[in-house]
């Protein structure tokens, strides 16, 4: 089944936008500009994959992760072989066992039992005991069991990993603009804390690679539905407008009520959103991790569907705990 898409429909380009309304925001790329990967930040290189992983994470021996890229992989995709991790219409589902297969061997977990959800963009967390007999709905996972591999597929959504080393609980999240809008990750928060009794101020977040405030862009109507939820939500766009502000070009144009310009889009910041709805819950700022790697920037090396349209593949953020044995057997060694 083909995954369903929280990705505005139109395909843009990136551009600069004003900052005046948002003095602490990040810096804008320019269209095209290939960020680099930077410290705590790594790609590890294995059997022609490349896997984007975190510093703190990898200092954790119990914990295997990893942020897929398109490259390598058993699909092929305008000509080239990518690492597909959805059951998508333009690719085959042995490519796609292949490709989840070799991930895992990546990330140390080949012998780990994938769990994903079937996403529908929503704040629905669903903690596993043990691996699901049938597919569960929602955008988040939670987990302790060794060995489960947790996993949140995107294509230009936000991918959340939750780590709590005292525990030893982690979480997968995926998202995309309902899910931040609900508050997901702040929600997944307060579900560890509930069924794990994982203290916030402890927690590590890392936001993976999605869709930067570079490129999308989205309604004014948005500004609206995000300063309704959130008393810092203008900062979240490079300009706050709702779309119902007086439009000159009405009078300029000659132009009768009711027929002038739509109102202007603006650019949503979704790794500020969810950065700020982590500290809110708890979250020390300085455990918070952000690649701010743009998806639609960097199609060399992620998917993004909402550059390349309905013919791309996804990635998958995945997450999970070794077994106890396992873990003793690698100290000794």
């Amino acid at each position: 089944m083909a995954d369903c898409c929280d990705y505005t429909v139109w395909i843009v380009r990136s551009r600069k936008t004003s900052l005046k309304k948002s003095r602490n925001r990040q810096p804008e790329r320019g269209a095209g500009a290939l960020q680099a990967i930077s410290t705590p930040w790594n790609l590890k290189k294995t059997s022609g994959l490349q896997v984007l992983q975190l510093a703190p994470f990898t200092r954790l021996p119990w914990l295997v992760h990893g942020f897929s890229t398109r490259l390598g992989g058993a699909s092929t995709l305008d000509g080239r072989k990518v690492l597909n991790l959805s059951f998508l219409d333009w690719d085959t589902k042995e490519s796609v066992l292949e490709n989840r297969r070799r991930l895992q061997a990546a990330v140390g977990a080949k012998d780990f039992k994938l769990v994903a959800l079937k996403q529908i963009h929503s704040a629905l967390i669903v903690p596993f005991g043990a691996a699901p007999a049938n597919p569960c709905s929602g955008d988040g996972l939670l987990t302790k069991e060794p060995g489960l591999l947790l996993g949140a597929r995107t294509a230009d959504c936000v991918p959340i990993l939750l780590v709590h080393p005292n525990e030893r609980a982690v979480a997968a999240i995926h998202a995309g603009w309902r899910g931040t809008l609900a508050r997901i990750v702040q929600k997944a928060v307060g579900r560890m804390h509930y069924e794990y009794d994982c203290k916030p101020v402890d927690l590590l977040a890392a936001i993976g690679p999605s869709i930067g405030p570079c490129c999308y862009e989205v309604g004014a109507e948005f500004v609206t539905k995000f300063t309704a939820q959130f008393a810092d939500a203008e900062e979240y766009f490079d300009e706050a407008r709702t779309g119902d502000e007086p439009n000159p070009l009405q009078w300029l144009n000659m132009r009768p009520p009711g027929h002038q310009p739509p109102p202007k889009n603006v650019h949503l910041d979704l790794w500020k959103a969810n950065r700020s709805q982590l500290i809110a819950a708890g979250v020390k700022a300085k455990n918070i991790y952000s690649s701010e790697l743009c998806t639609a920037c960097r199609t060399d090396l992620f998917f993004s569907y909402r550059k390349e349209g309905p013919v791309s593949g996804r990635m998958l953020s995945v997450i999970g705990v070794r077994e106890y044995m396992e873990l003793g057997s690698r100290s000794r060694d």
